[in-house]
């Protein structure tokens, strides 16, 4: 298990401030928040490349030690992804990830390499030295650094930057299974919601430097606190009803009234959008715009009902 309690970091202002949460075997949070929030120093303090100015960082009750207490920076079984991609820029891509794995037998280390390689689809650079990669290449690069050392912990920082979206559902597809199979932890940060809903056990929402909440993907999809929130998570209707402003998803309403405590909206038709698994259908209330989903178009709708 991993533990935070009251962790602060200071520079001239505070960066961090009194961060307490738990991750356990087997737990993927995800963590999002705005650019700038403070997302990526956190995940260099959990990994032990920043020193804290106060609180603790255990794993499995032993102190996580900052490059104060350190010759070299970092903790062996928590491994950061990040935009650095911190690579020997020099050394082939093969022997990039060799050099992580010496502890195992030589068949047993070729044999990893191979289904790294193939995982993430660079089996084709594997004599390519690492400076000559382009972005993309050098990020799955470090992914597969990261994760032939079999940590116990994965620290990922907006990871699929610069992956398709074909390839970044077969890397969460192989996280989730090492998360069952092994027990593997993983902390996902990210400013985009929307990718961490799916994967996520429970959500961090950082801000300032902070934990504002605290919570299931469902509540903070279904149940926003604020505009800004919602919207880390995708569009959100909000709509002025009855003099009181009120948030929903573009999915959440109803065409018949099935309840008797649901109240009607009469809506004004204004287009609509194909968007592969829905229709986006753009309407206007009483000169508001609204954003309903829906597996086609609702141009006939004029009418739709919410529990509000």
């Amino acid at each position: 298990m991993l533990q935070l309690t009251n962790v602060s970091l200071a520079f001239d202002t505070p960066v961090i401030n009194d961060v307490s949460f738990e991750l356990l075997k087997g737990e993927f949070i995800g963590v999002v928040g705005e650019s700038g929030e403070g997302k990526t120093t956190l995940l260099k303090l959990i990994s032990g490349l920043l020193n804290t100015s106060s609180g603790e960082i255990l794993l499995d009750g032993d102190r996580v030690e900052g490059p104060s207490r350190k010759l070299i920076p970092g903790h062996e079984e928590i491994k950061l992804v990040n935009q650095d991609f911190d690579l020997d820029l020099y050394h082939t891509v093969r022997e990039n990830i060799r050099e992580k794995i010496l502890f195992l037998s030589k068949e047993d280390r070729e044999k990893k390499i191979d289904e790294l390689l193939e995982l993430m689809e660079i089996k084709y650079l594997e004599n390519q030295k690492a400076i000559n990669l382009s972005g993309g290449e050098q990020q799955r690069l470090a992914f597969t650094r990261a994760l032939a050392s079999n940590p116990k912990v994965l620290l990922l920082d907006e990871p699929y930057a610069h992956l398709d979206f074909r390839l970044k559902n077969k890397i969460q597809d192989y996280l989730l299974d090492l998360k069952y199979k092994e027990g593997l932890s993983v902390i996902l940060v990210s400013h985009n919601g929307e990718e961490i809903l799916s994967v996520s056990d429970k959500i961090i929402h950082f801000k300032k430097g902070s934990i504002q909440r605290v919570d299931t993907p469902l509540n903070f999809y279904n149940n926003p606190r604020t505009k800004n929130e919602a919207l880390l998570f995708g569009p959100v209707n909000e709509l002025l009803i009855n003099d009181k402003l009120f948030l929903f998803r573009p999915n959440a309403y109803k065409l018949n009234k099935e309840k008797e405590d649901l109240s009607a909206l009469k809506i004004k038709f204004v287009g609509v959008q194909f968007a592969g698994a829905h229709y986006i259908n753009f309407f206007e209330y009483n000169d508001q715009k609204l954003l309903l989903y829906a597996d086609q178009s609702l141009e006939k709708i004029s009418k739709i009902y919410l529990d509000c």
